[in-house]
């Protein structure tokens, strides 16, 4: 069965960003009950511990319709304008055909070919080879390429990463990775502030130290102040597994809608190679770098990362699509004159001559002889 378009995939995805929204309300209510203990552990230190976590759930109660609000404004200003964001990290600009009539017409034709609506196509500059995309819905998609990739890459090579990540578009991997970004973007941002107000000298409470009441109906202080930074540490944890739960899988599809929208697995598999270890875009978060066509990691570091390596995604597509592995590529020469990536690639062959009608001309030899010996002359 064809990846591009696999409805199964594309069902599950939008089941997953859903869950994903409401995880996202768990979060910050888990966090909201962690900073109202340390709200009431600082305020009353004497109190028994079971006195201070009643009162943290009735401020936790009280404050529901206000956090729910705010968790829905920030959803809100997200969606509105998380591709600005992107855009101010990565300097990534929109792009016309006047301007890059290469890559604006190797795009539109795939999109002519599926009778895919057209996203906007951007520009970052930078040397490193990657591109991603991003968007919630039909009007915000767009694709992300970097100058050093347009720069190194083939046409059939460039295209081939263009129909990747149209094919994250198709298949709901852009949107579902945009609401993970935003799930962990507001966490880790709640759990810095918090995690800074108690290291950094907001650690005195008032009413004496925790161990200054007595032991039957005071020093509940220490425990609530512990039992909050378990669920803070527990929220940001489980905030960086929904990026991690993020299946693997959608970089082997996306891989394979490519080689279906192309037809030329060698193009995907030589794409691949270049981009190997030259894909590190300097100056941007984790979370951009999780949308993009290869996220370096190794070490332990791969035990987390977003994408398989590039090896398992070569083989797989040597395997299943029967394209060529040309292996790791060590340098790439610098480019020349706009057949970047040329130089490399070993599936070029050499082009028989043809005629103005396009028919083969003939090739230079000796005349054979006809059945009566060689002719006259």
């Amino acid at each position: 069965m064809a990846a591009y378009g696999l409805y199964t995939h594309i069902r599950s995805n939008r089941r997953r960003s859903i869950a994903l929204l409401i995880g996202l309300f768990f979060l910050v209510y888990l966090m909201t009950f962690a900073g109202a203990l340390l709200a009431e552990a600082f305020l009353d230190s004497r109190a028994s511990f079971d006195l201070i976590v009643g009162r943290a759930l009735n401020d936790l109660i009280g404050s529901l319709p206000f956090v729910t609000a705010g968790t829905a404004l920030w959803i809100l200003i997200a969606y509105r304008f998380h591709q600005r964001m992107i855009d101010a990290l990565t300097g990534g600009h929109e792009v016309t055909r006047r301007e890059q009539p290469r890559i604006y017409n190797l795009l539109e034709n795939l999109c002519i070919s599926r009778g895919i609506p057209m996203p906007k196509l951007k520009i970052m500059d930078s040397p490193a080879l990657n591109a991603f995309a991003s968007g919630l819905n039909q009007k915000q998609y767009s694709i992300t390429v970097t100058s050093g990739l347009v720069n190194r890459l083939s046409d059939a090579e460039l295209e081939a990463v263009l129909a990747h990540e149209l094919t994250h578009i198709r298949n709901g991997d852009v949107r579902m990775m945009v609401i993970a970004v935003i799930i962990a973007g507001v966490i880790s941002f709640a759990a810095e502030i918090f995690f800074r107000i108690m290291f950094r000298g907001g650690m005195r409470m008032g009413g004496g130290s925790s161990g200054g009441g007595d032991r039957k109906g005071g020093g509940g202080a220490g425990l609530a102040i512990l039992l909050a930074v378990v669920l803070i540490a527990v929220a940001w944890f489980l905030s960086l597994v929904i990026r991690f739960a993020l299946s693997r899988s959608r970089e082997f599809l996306a891989d394979a809608g490519a080689v279906e929208l192309t037809k030329d697995p060698d193009a995907m598999i030589m794409a691949l190679r270049k981009i190997e270890n030259r894909g590190e875009l300097q100056g941007v978060t984790s979370a951009v770098m999780e949308m993009c066509v290869d996220n370096p990691r190794s070490g332990f570091e791969d035990l987390f990362a977003t994408h398989p390596s590039i090896d398992s995604r070569v083989e797989a597509l040597v395997k299943m699509a029967g394209g060529r592995d040309p292996g790791p590529i060590a340098a790439l020469p610098p480019p020349d004159d706009g057949n970047a990536g040329s130089e490399i690639s070993d599936r070029a062959e050499p082009e028989t001559p043809r005629g103005p009608w396009s028919d083969p001309l003939p090739v230079p030899g000796p005349t054979p002889g006809g059945p009566w010996g060689p002719p006259r002359g």
